[in-house]
C-alpha cells in the first residue's frame, strides 16, 4: 500500500497515459510477440527441413572419409560444374569409406586464409590511424576551448 507521502510513486504518470505512448507499447509488444511466435513457428519448420536433408546430405556429413586430393583453387570449369566450389572457390576431393564414393567438398586454403588475415590487419591499422587523428584533433579543439576560457576570464578581471 502506498502511503500519502509517497502517493505520487504508485499513479502511473499522466505522459505515460497518452495515446501516442500507449499506442508504441502496444506496437512494441506486438512486434516482440510476433517475433517469439514466428521462431516457434520457424523452428517446427525447420526440424522438417532436418529431416529432409539428412536423405540427401553428401556422404562426408554421414560417415567417415579420406582425403584424395588437398584443397587447391577451382579451375574454370571445374567452378561451373562442382557446386562446392561456389562457395569458398577451393574443394578438396574426398574418398567416402563406407559408400566408397569420391566428392568434392568445399574448403578454405591457407593462402586464402592469410590473405584475408592481412587484409583484416591493414583494415584494422588504417581504422587506428583514423581514431588516432580524430583524437589529437579532438583534443587541439577541447586545449583552444580551455585556453580561450582561460584568456577571457582573464581579460574581464
Amino acid at each position: 500500500m502506498c502511503t500519502r507521502a509517497m502517493e505520487s510513486d504508485c499513479r502511473i504518470p499522466m505522459a505515460c497515459l497518452r495515446p501516442r505512448i500507449l499506442a508504441l507499447h502496444a506496437l512494441f509488444w506486438g512486434l516482440v510477440s510476433l517475433r517469439v511466435f514466428g521462431a516457434a513457428l520457424l523452428s517446427d519448420e525447420k526440424a522438417a527441413v532436418v529431416v529432409t536433408k539428412a536423405v540427401t546430405a553428401p556422404c562426408w556429413q554421414l560417415e567417415e572419409f579420406v582425403v584424395a586430393k588437398e584443397c587447391s583453387a577451382c579451375e574454370g570449369l571445374q567452378s561451373k560444374t562442382i557446386p562446392a566450389c561456389s562457395q569458398t572457390g577451393f574443394v578438396e576431393k574426398i574418398n567416402c569409406t563406407k559408400s566408397n564414393r569420391d566428392e568434392y567438398k568445399s574448403c578454405r586454403s591457407t593462402k586464402m586464409e592469410e590473405h584475408l588475415f592481412w587484409k583484416f590487419e591493414g583494415a584494422m591499422l588504417a581504422l587506428t590511424v583514423v581514431f588516432a587523428m580524430l583524437v589529437v584533433a579532438r583534443q587541439r579543439s577541447l586545449d583552444r576551448q580551455a585556453s580561450d576560457k582561460v584568456r577571457r576570464q582573464i581579460e574581464s578581471i
